[in-house]
């Protein structure tokens, strides 16, 4: 147990979210409880990870969650372990809303230039209809950049997919690359803009960023013929080909790179898959289920186009694997699926209250010099 590597977890402490500065000590070496000297309050070692208040053995949980997130039938996790079917889909849940947690928090902290984005929607079936699950990725990394899960493939879904979007990119040329839903285009144009005072008051300029290409590839399906038609919606062949150039080296305006991360995603949850008989019950559990795989497939999983040669002597070669959180710059290691379960949660600085009514007599009195 490392008392410097903790923080208290209490949103009304002074000193919570701060840790090594020396508030935390060990309060039971059996039970794994520290506490704060601030605040007096005493917490789990598990407290802000998907682990808190598990039950069942830690090992365990670690286990069967790998299972669920690449793709492990619930009732076979059953059968094998001695589980419950609800103990099961409630770790699904937990996981997924943890992984969830730690996505927002890199999306917070981290900028990046996207160089190129691609994004597309799945169909999904729940009980008692259909969903639709929106996705985006950074070609360049290979990395999930986030997903949404509505009711209608309409231009809320496509709005809200954008803004996450919105939130990693960095004012850099980029290139967009969606199919024919019309809904991509004025949603793209909407997120990308910069808003600017310039000095007045009232509501500031929205500018839009100049170097945003947007690409369409538009499949239409007549009886037995496939046509592929490529379309340029915004922006020029120059950047749009120096942009290929600079995040897949190679090729010609695609959306191959987010159909191969919807196969990922359709091979991992059973729910997704178009000709099957599983279904997810609940839209929670789907998004839980989305995070949960796109959590893993960022931090704990390498990939094979991402990997860097390391030269030995004897025209010998060792290849570097890493993961498209490695690529992004966000981690320096590839982790386990138990490093990302155990992540504890930053906390945001404590504020003070806002002190409300007169300011006491003292103060009244008191003559500045």
């Amino acid at each position: 147990m490392n008392p410097q590597a903790q923080f208290c977890p209490n949103k009304d402490c002074r000193a919570r979210g701060k840790a090594g500065a020396g508030n935390i000590v060990i309060h039971s070496q059996k039970e794994k409880r520290y506490r704060c000297k601030t605040c007096g309050k005493t917490f789990s070692e598990t407290t802000g990870t998907a682990m808190y208040r598990v039950k069942k053995d830690l090992a365990l949980f670690v286990i069967v969650v790998t299972l669920l997130a690449y793709g492990c039938p619930v009732q076979a996790i059953v059968m094998a372990f001695g589980l419950d079917d609800e103990t099961v889909r409630a770790w699904l849940k937990k996981a997924g809303q943890h992984c969830q947690g730690v996505h927002e928090h890199y999306m917070e902290q981290s900028s990046l230039e996207l160089e190129q984005v691609q994004a597309d929607e799945i169909k999904v079936k729940i009980q008692g209809g259909t969903v639709w699950m929106a996705m985006g990725m950074m070609v360049r990394t290979r990395l999930w950049l986030g997903g949404v899960v509505g009711a209608n493939r309409d231009k809320g879904l496509i709005r809200e997919l954008t803004g996450q979007i919105r939130q990693w990119a960095l004012c850099r040329p980029i290139l967009v690359a969606v199919d024919g839903f019309s809904a991509y285009l004025k949603s793209f144009r909407e997120a990308f803009r910069s808003p600017y005072k310039g000095g007045k008051g009232g509501r500031p300029c929205l500018y839009v960023w100049e170097e945003v290409a947007i690409v369409q590839v538009i499949k239409r399906r007549v009886q037995a013929t496939l046509t592929v038609e490529h379309r340029l919606a915004q922006g020029c062949a120059e950047l749009v080909e120096r942009l290929i150039v600079a995040s897949q080296k190679a090729g010609t305006i695609n959306t191959a790179f987010i159909e191969r991360l919807n196969a990922t995603f359709r091979q991992r949850l059973a729910c997704l898959v178009r000709r099957g008989r599983a279904l997810a019950r609940q839209v929670a559990t789907l998004q839980s289920g989305m995070f949960l795989v796109g959590g893993v497939y960022n931090f704990c999983t390498p990939h094979d186009s991402l990997r860097l040669p390391v030269w030995l002597p004897k025209n010998r070669v060792h290849w570097v694997q890493r993961t498209p959180a490695i690529a992004a710059a966000l981690t320096n290691h590839c982790w386990s699926v138990e490093d990302l379960l155990s992540f504890k949660l930053p906390l945001a600085p404590f504020v003070p209250p806002k002190r409300r009514g007169r300011p006491p007599k003292q103060a009244l009195l008191e003559v500045p010099t």
